[in-house]
């Protein structure tokens, strides 16, 4: 039973990673389609230098992630950083 739940949570940890990385690696079309929620500026996304960065720093974090997801348990310092980093972003937005 111990080895079933032990696979459930690594398929979790797996899908949960791909679905994040891929979101990360949408931002920039997500800004085009619902701004609002994405972007930060007024414009076009490709207007803002600093909005740019940030697509090129998620976008590659994304990548990343769901690299990891092959074997979640060799990349535990990226997902940590993806989780803490996320939450700091959280934080300072709220």
């Amino acid at each position: 039973m111990e080895n079933g739940s032990m696979s459930t949570r690594e398929n979790l940890l797996k899908v949960a990673l791909v679905a994040f990385g891929a979101t990360f690696m949408l931002v920039y079309p997500l800004a085009i389609v619902w701004p609002s929620g994405w972007a930060w500026h007024a414009g076009a996304p490709h207007e803002s230098q600093y909005f740019m960065m940030i697509v090129g720093v998620y976008a590659t974090l994304g990548a990343f992630l769901i690299n990891a997801a092959r074997n979640p348990y060799e990349h535990g310092s990226l997902i940590w950083f993806a989780i803490i980093s996320s939450v700091v972003h959280a934080l300072v937005m709220a």
